[in-house]
């Protein structure tokens, strides 16, 4: 009995914990009290569920709880702030109505208060890492030591990192809300930045021994979508949408029996998810159908619709792609982009084409450590019949990658290339 009582507070968390979250640091104004309160009504509910049983509405019992500790909590101090003290008001009234009136208010604040936590926990004021950590922490419900094996950083550096970030989001007095004007479009960048850092972890981890971690990539495409569903008439969300539903669709093609990167090229097509796919496609319509043409994310998700409406690998539409690179490039210059804009050239006109774009780039400072440069460069050697180059440029990249799958694949190739 008890045990199925845990499972079910469990589920509950996991879905109520960024709503209640969320609806308390627009009351309290700091995340980290909020978190506190949070917590400390989660406690709360392993104490009495398992005697009591869940109770019908659990997302309002677990904000009536932290309503009331969190009086208890402000008024518990020597010396309180008249700011204070109006917020301890507000909530003792809060608590004092009907439930049924709480639940009400619950509901109809929770879309703001979502969106404007997620603007919070991704501000600017905070390192990338930070805001990283802590949108995972409040918004994607993971503990600590979830993340911390997820981004293989020790717990207690994780630790650290998120209680650093909710101080200093207190000391800038942060407001818990969605700004406005011309910095919602500052910001917004930062907080899709965020959501595609998390996922581009999942789908190629930097380091460690697994190329995937699908898990990661599922907490990006639920923040995502849940974006998605909070600001609908912003076309790069739905273009940061699109382009993740379409590369999550290749991820059980991505790997093979053994753990071993399959490359684009060379995957199953028929092991590509069709359900993600449509999704993507269905997002980034509604990204160009917004209108002002598309983003950074938008193009970039135009050129994974391109790969999925492909049947085969040779009816990949590489002028097109190489058109959308072009545009790319144009947008947000870098030389990442011009590395996989001379991979689509290299598709579309020929391997010499490419390779002349890539040895323009040997050069490029943000390249340098860069383990996709030398292993682009052996590729399209390779390609041209220059097998011995080909072979110390793929052995270069695998000694510069920290993923132990990405160089075993790449030193199998640069093996292929001395028979």
């Amino acid at each position: 009995m008890a045990r199925d009582a845990h499972r079910a507070i469990e589920a509950v968390w996991r879905i109520e914990s960024p709503r209640l979250i969320a609806g308390l640091a627009r009351m309290v104004r700091d995340v980290g009290l909020a978190e506190d309160l949070a917590q400390d009504a989660l406690v709360a509910a392993l104490e009495t569920w398992p005697e009591s049983g869940v109770p019908d509405n659990p997302g309002a019992w677990l904000m009536s709880t932290a309503k009331r500790k969190g009086i208890d909590q402000l008024r518990r101090g020597r010396t309180l702030e008249r700011k204070q003290e109006e917020i301890a008001r507000e909530l003792e009234v809060q608590v004092a109505g009907a439930e049924d009136d709480l639940v009400a208010s619950v509901d109809d604040q929770v879309g703001d208060d979502l969106l404007g936590l997620i603007f919070t926990t991704c501000h600017p004021v905070l390192s990338t890492d930070a805001r990283v950590a802590l949108t995972l922490r409040l918004l994607g419900g993971l503990t600590t030591e979830e993340i911390a094996r997820a981004f293989l950083v020790p717990e207690a550096t994780l630790a650290q990192r998120i209680v650093r970030a909710k101080r200093t989001l207190a000391a800038s007095r942060v407001p818990c809300e969605v700004p406005s004007g011309p910095e919602l479009s500052a910001r917004l960048e930062s907080v899709l930045e965020v959501v595609y850092l998390v996922f581009n972890e999942g789908y190629s981890a930097t380091a460690g021994d697994d190329l995937l971690r699908p898990a990661l990539c599922d907490d990006a495409l639920r923040l995502g979508r849940i974006l998605a569903e909070l600001a609908p008439r912003e076309p790069e969300v739905h273009g940061l949408v699109a382009l993740m539903e379409l590369q999550a669709s290749r991820l059980r093609a991505r790997v093979g029996p053994t753990g071993t990167p399959v490359l684009l090229l060379d995957q199953d097509r028929g092991r590509w998810d069709r359900l993600l796919i449509g999704r993507g496609l269905t997002a980034l319509e509604r990204a160009e159908a917004l209108g002002g043409g598309l983003g950074p994310y938008g193009l970039q998700a135009a050129i994974a619709a391109c790969h999925a409406r492909a049947p085969t690998a040779e009816a990949t539409d590489w002028v097109r792609i190489v058109a959308l690179y072009d545009g790319l490039a144009q947008l947000v210059p870098s030389p990442v982009v011009e590395l996989n804009r001379a991979v689509a050239v290299s598709m579309a006109f020929g391997p010499q084409a490419g390779l002349d774009l890539v040895d323009d780039l040997a050069d490029e400072p943000a390249l340098r450590a860069y383990h996709l440069l030398p292993s682009v460069r052996g590729d399209l050697l390779a390609r041209l019949g220059r097998a011995e180059e080909a072979r110390a440029e793929l052995e270069r990249a695998a000694f510069m990658t920290r993923n132990t799958r990405e160089r075993d694949q790449l030193l199998e190739r640069a093996a292929e290339l001395r028979d």
